[in-house]
């Protein structure tokens, strides 16, 4: 008896609490998140700008444009929008402060970006055999054609691919090849190279080009010092 006593002077505090809530949520300030939407198109012909950046100036957050130059995203009233895009001009937009609905659209249009370069004006020779003269002519200094000699030298490009290490392409079509590979001959055993042919043609060209004697004697070198 005591408890439903209780309960229904609880229920009835409740209501009579409600106007004076109802009172105070009513004369509360709105939510002020906005959600603006929007598209992004050319200033002259009104064609969609995909990819273009959307940024909330000094919050940090921003978006981009679909391939039909719509936008949507979540901003704050007074908030700063910028919208740029490669060609065009910058174009900053500000969210009133007074909206009293919780969305916004714009139909931002901009203006192409124009740079000027120098004008560059490409003379031919004026006949065949001249051309063929001069590039028969054209002198190469001495140090870059040694450097491009050197840079396609057989001995120093093995060098350097046993020396360099693998790039991340490099090591992930490596990982994914033995990957493959355990793949292919899952449930079986692997062949052996012994029994390869290929694996003997690439060991007798490696012992011709001297390969290994070259690591022997590099060893042995550093060895004797």
């Amino acid at each position: 008896m005591k408890k439903t006593l209780q309960y229904f002077l609880l229920a009835f505090g409740a209501l009579l609490l409600m106007p004076k809530l109802h009172a105070q949520i009513s004369k509360a300030p709105k939510d002020s998140v906005i959600q603006l939407y929007g598209v992004v198109m050319t200033s002259d012909s009104l064609k969609a700008i995909p990819s273009t950046s959307v940024i909330v100036d000094g919050k940090g957050r921003g978006t981009i444009t679909n391939y039909d130059g719509i936008f949507s995203i979540a901003v704050l009233k007074g908030d700063r929008i910028t919208f740029s895009s490669i060609g065009y001009k910058d174009k900053t937009y500000e969210i009133p402060s007074n909206l009293t609905d919780n969305q916004y659209s714009l139909i931002v249009l901009l203006v192409s970006d124009t740079n000027y370069l120098p004008a560059a004006i490409l003379k031919p020779r004026p006949t065949r055999e001249q051309f063929e003269r001069d590039f028969v002519n054209t002198v190469i200094p001495d140090d870059q054609y040694e450097i491009a000699r050197q840079n396609t030298d057989e001995s120093k490009r093995r060098a350097l691919l046993a020396a360099l290490p693998a790039d991340g392409r490099e090591a992930v079509n490596y990982q994914l090849r033995q990957q493959a590979n355990r793949y292919y001959y899952q449930g079986q055993l692997p062949p052996q190279n012994i029994f390869n042919p290929l694996a003997w043609a690439d060991f007798i060209k490696a012992w011709k080009r001297g390969d290994f004697k070259s690591k022997k004697s590099s060893s042995s070198d550093s060895g004797s010092y």
